[in-house]
């Protein structure tokens, strides 16, 4: 296995020298071997691990974040919001590993026991920084924020209002009215519903909320980039160094 195992790994590694994650399981299945084999012997090899699927380290694409992956994720995680990442790749399984580290990284969720041997549980405390940001006007009456965000993008995926408030564990008539105090305080329209089954039936949004959406995620984007920036000046230099 030790002979074959290596050229596998000699294989599926990148010009860079290292084996991605994706690859690494992909070994594991085609050798019908465990990941935690694979990844001992690439260290043994001196071949590291990149691309962690799950998110924890290297550049992986985001997707669309969705609540019912990450209600999903909180199920399995313990009480400091931490997921194995066994039982993050389990739930993969229902959606896939897109959204699964997008609902990770989104939700501020953490991941612990690699399954490669990446990384141990962590020793130290964790610190993160964490923003809120909304809109109001100068009555401070809400006008655009996260939650709201939320409830127009489950209705623009599912097409309907009621699965939309099911998704988020809310009733449909606390979900309109929402939406009516929404599009009271924007003075625009939002949502198009149209009663009926097929095509015609069912629940839209405008133009204008997508642009508010589009909006608002990228103000949000921006704030939480300067601000993670901002926060590992001040509090995280020299943190990993040893003392």
């Amino acid at each position: 296995m030790s002979k074959e195992l290596d050229e596998m790994i000699e294989r599926y590694k990148g010009e860079d020298g290292k084996l991605t994650c994706a690859n690494a399981f992909k070994v594991a299945a085609k050798l019908k071997t465990t990941a935690p084999i694979v990844g001992q012997r690439a260290k043994d090899l001196d071949v590291r691990i990149s691309a962690c699927d799950l998110g924890q380290f290297g550049k992986q694409p985001l997707g669309v974040y969705k609540q019912e992956v990450f209600t999903d994720l909180k199920f399995v995680a313990d009480d400091r919001g931490r997921v194995y990442c066994k039982d993050a790749r389990e739930l993969a399984k229902k959606s896939n590993l897109k959204s699964v580290r997008t609902a990770i990284l989104k939700g501020r969720l953490d991941v612990i026991y690699c399954e490669l041997g990446c990384f141990a549980e962590k020793k130290r405390t964790r610190l993160y920084v964490k923003t809120k940001t909304w809109i109001e006007n100068q009555n401070k009456d809400l006008l655009f924020g996260k939650g709201k965000t939320e409830i127009l993008e489950l209705i623009k995926e599912h097409g309907s209002i009621s699965k939309a408030a099911e998704a988020l564990g809310m009733s449909y008539k606390k979900a309109w009215t929402h939406i009516k105090i929404l599009q009271k305080n924007l003075e625009d329209e939002l949502v198009i519903s149209h009663k009926g089954q097929g095509e015609d039936g069912g629940s839209k949004l405008t133009p204008k909320a997508d642009e508010y959406i589009s909006n608002y995620k990228l103000l949000q984007d921006d704030i939480e980039n300067y601000a993670n920036e901002r926060f590992r000046e001040l509090f995280l230099k020299g943190r990993g160094k040893k003392k």
